[in-house]
């Protein structure tokens, strides 16, 4: 039986004890639908699995990166903490793109939504904030960087945790395409899209390329100068930027790269709403969630990591790890005496 709405209504038939049958409505599952490719699933899946499949590569690399940083206690060192955060992020932002699914309207694709924008926007402000580190030590010569740590902390969680909430006002959060995000059928989806991600994206973006370059080419001019000379002063300089500096080059350039994609997929969105490109999708679905992935790569090549990855040194240092015994205090207790 079809009802005013054109849906079809499914029914059972109990019988009762007195042998009489009763007929009963019951309601079916959510339909799940795609929103893109003229509702083409099998696109949508394709999209998703690319997307899950490289997720899952992210996840895999953000675990080995952290199971390194505690294993050989590389935290202690501010650098490696910046990274440490960084990949933590990308870790939680590797399972909101597990959660990808076509899922219908209702609270768990708000959920995934917003699971998928906060970490997201976790991992962008690590990657500004590691930007502004190497600003500060390499430019502006601060030796000290680390006290603004906490201040990391708090723009990095405080500015996503806000972000990623916004579009529940009006309830934006919905169906997206091939996952959830800002829901496709909004009447203003692009300019939500842009004013709470991709607009900062690319605002953060060009601000992240400029530092970026004008942090190679103050380097490059300061190593260039030292050449032929040797003086503690600029030695100590030499140490920083091997210490402080190089280990996080990579990791700004790697987000600009992977963000490319995505950017372009969306600006062609908003120029052309309703006809998205399946080469474009398929190619943010691809880019977006490898950051963890590319991440512990270029991590696994920094010779001072790849130094430490031999058997003999992983076994040593979990040895270390498990036989590491608290210090315990215990209670002073005066000798007795000799009695004559």
């Amino acid at each position: 039986m079809a009802s005013e709405g054109g849906n079809l209504s499914e029914f059972t038939t109990v019988q009762l004890t007195n042998g009489a049958f009763l007929e009963s409505s019951v309601s079916p599952e959510p339909e799940m639908s795609c929103t893109l490719f003229g509702g083409d699933l099998n696109k949508c899946n394709a999209i998703v699995g690319v997307k899950k499949a490289m997720a899952s590569l992210s996840l895999i690399g953000c675990f080995f990166m952290i199971f390194v940083i505690w294993l050989f206690r590389k935290y202690t060192l501010f650098v490696q903490r910046l990274i440490l955060y960084l990949t933590v992020a990308a870790f939680f932002d590797s399972t909101a793109h597990l959660m990808a699914k076509v899922h219908p309207d209702g609270p768990l694709c708000d959920f995934e939504a917003w699971w998928l924008s906060f970490w997201e926007w976790v991992v962008l402000l690590w990657v500004s904030c590691i930007t502004l580190n190497m600003y500060l030590i390499s430019v502006k010569m601060i030796p000290r960087a680390e006290k603004y740590e906490m201040l990391y902390h708090l723009v990095s969680w405080g500015i996503a945790l806000l972000m990623s909430l916004l579009p529940f006002i009006g309830n934006h959060y919905g169906p997206a395409g091939a996952w959830c995000w800002i829901r496709e059928d909004s009447s203003n989806a692009t300019v939500w899209r842009f004013f709470m991600w991709y607009g900062p994206l690319f605002v953060l973006i060009i601000v992240m390329f400029v530092a970026y370059s004008y942090i190679i080419y103050v380097l490059k001019k300061k190593v260039r100068s030292w050449q032929g000379t040797y003086e503690p002063e600029i030695e100590r300089s030499r140490q920083l930027i091997k210490s402080e500096i190089k280990p996080l080059t990579s990791y700004p350039f790697i987000y600009l790269a992977l963000s490319v994609f995505p950017l372009i997929n969306r600006i062609q969105n908003a120029a052309n709403p309703g006809n998205p490109v399946f080469a474009l999708v398929l190619l943010h679905a691809l880019s977006s969630p490898l950051v963890g992935a590319v991440n512990a790569v270029v991590y696994g090549m920094d010779a001072e990591t790849r130094s430490r990855l031999s058997w003999t040194q992983i076994k040593g240092a979990y040895q270390g790890r498990s036989a590491h015994q608290p210090i315990r205090e215990y209670p002073l207790v005066s000798a007795p005496r000799l009695q004559s």
